[in-house]
């Protein structure tokens, strides 16, 4: 059938979705790369704490689009919406493309952490990979209500054992936390510790996909999404705290795997093995995250027939079932042939710029429709707005100055995709009208 998802979800999901999809490897990698460019404790903490309000407030503006527009696809809803067919198109089709790539990644990353424990999957990361996936996609198609529980029962066990880890480091150091030194940080090594901080928050958002399905948007997705940045903003801060308390800060900046050498600090040569079965532990609800995400942009696409209008399907257990078939084979495809990892390169300006672009419709959308309902407005509109765009261009500017032949293709990416959208639609003889709301 075709049409409206199942309201069953809640905020205990959207909590877990937006833990699941953020709380993972990226905090146990990156501390390091902050570190290196600041000079001494307290800037390391302010900085990991202003990228959580940065976070947060990002959170609180489009929860304001989320509860106005309760629709699957996230992203993609609030650019189509606001500027029309074309732009939607360009933002949903790079963000499914974005979170294809991210399957493969973390599905290579649990067949690689799995060969760190044991050995003899060492020459099977690949096979393990796709097993791990069609485990994940298997659930889908179990139901969403089969899927949610997942997310919610391994997002907490994930959260447990980081927050079990950290605390048991802050217990066991030998040595307390570094004194700040005096020095202030530079302007650029605050400038690329900022960058870094708030990519490691990424996956905040992804709440926003699952409204339709929320039994009351407009009172839980605020919650999700406020409570699930909180909660991370809480974790990555003990993170950091336990490594201070483990490593002198030159030997925390001169650290690329952070955790792991903190750990081994603490506990020796165990250390490492702990924090790869963290890192493990922390991938299945991340890919259960990211392909629901993928699948439901996918679906709205094809329902707004943007996309094959198949898409839009959904099964006998409320799984856009043709949706998760297209979205999973694109993903088995890039693990088979590793170019997810050229993929992976352009997310960051796909991300970037599908992240500006929804800001912009949230300052769009305030002067076009402002007798709208909104059931929830972003606090401190529009200066705290303003400063959410203003972050977002940045990243973006980054993102093209960064790794300009990366931006390039994706650049070239988008455009072929919006091409192959007019062949379809001159053939099919048929505009891509819009479909009616599904609510």
């Amino acid at each position: 059938m075709t049409g409206g998802l199942r309201r069953i979800l809640g905020v205990g999901f959207g909590l877990a979705v937006i833990v699941g999809a953020t709380l993972g490897v990226g905090i146990l990698r990156a501390p390091g790369l902050v570190a290196g460019q600041l000079p001494n404790t307290a800037a390391i903490l302010i900085v990991w704490v202003a990228g959580g309000v940065y976070t947060l407030l990002a959170a609180v503006c489009l929860a304001e689009l989320g509860t106005m527009l309760p629709e699957a696809g996230g992203y993609y809803v609030y650019a189509r919406h606001a500027f029309g067919d074309m732009t939607g198109f360009a933002v949903g089709w790079t963000d499914w493309l974005t979170y294809c790539a991210v399957i493969g990644y973390m599905s290579i990353g649990i067949g690689e952490f799995a060969a760190l424990l044991v050995p003899a999957l060492a020459g099977h990361v690949t096979a393990v990979a796709i097993l791990s996936l069609l485990a994940v996609v298997a659930l889908q198609y179990g139901g969403v209500r089969v899927s949610s529980r997942f997310q919610e029962a391994t997002t907490a066990a994930k959260f447990a054992a980081f927050l079990a880890v950290v605390i048991a480091a802050l217990v066991y150091a030998r040595r307390p936390v570094a004194a700040a030194a005096a020095q202030p940080p530079s302007l650029g090594g605050l400038i690329v510790a900022l960058q870094a901080v708030v990519i490691t928050y990424g996956g905040w958002q992804s709440a926003l996909y699952f409204t339709e399905e929320d039994r009351d948007p407009a009172r839980n997705l605020p919650r999700s999404m406020i409570g699930g940045v909180a909660a991370v903003i809480v974790v990555y801060v003990l993170v950091n705290l336990a490594i201070l308390s483990a490593l002198s800060i030159p030997d925390f900046a001169r650290s690329t795997l952070p955790a792991a050498d903190a750990a081994r600090a603490l506990v020796g040569s165990a250390g490492g093995r702990i924090v790869t079965v963290l890192s493990l532990v922390s991938l299945p609800p991340a890919l259960n995250a990211v392909l629901m995400i993928g699948t439901r942009i996918l679906f709205a696409m094809g329902r707004d027939r943007l996309f094959w209008s198949r898409t839009a399907h959904i099964g006998r257990t409320g799984t856009p079932d043709v949706a998760t078939l297209v979205t999973t084979a694109v993903a088995l495809l890039l693990i088979a042939s590793g170019t997810f990892q050229k993929l992976i390169a352009m997310t960051a300006f796909f991300l970037a710029a599908n992240y500006c672009i929804c800001c912009l419709a949230l300052f769009a959308l305030r002067r076009t429709e402002p007798a709208r309902l909104r059931p929830f407005r972003a606090w401190g509109y529009p200066w705290t707005a303003a400063v959410v765009l203003v972050g977002a261009f940045a990243f973006l500017v980054g993102a093209l100055v960064g790794d300009r032949p990366s931006a390039g293709a994706a650049i070239l990416l988008i455009a072929a995709g919006l091409f192959g959208r007019l062949i379809a639609q001159r053939r099919t003889g048929a505009s891509a009208a819009p479909s009616a709301s599904p609510l």
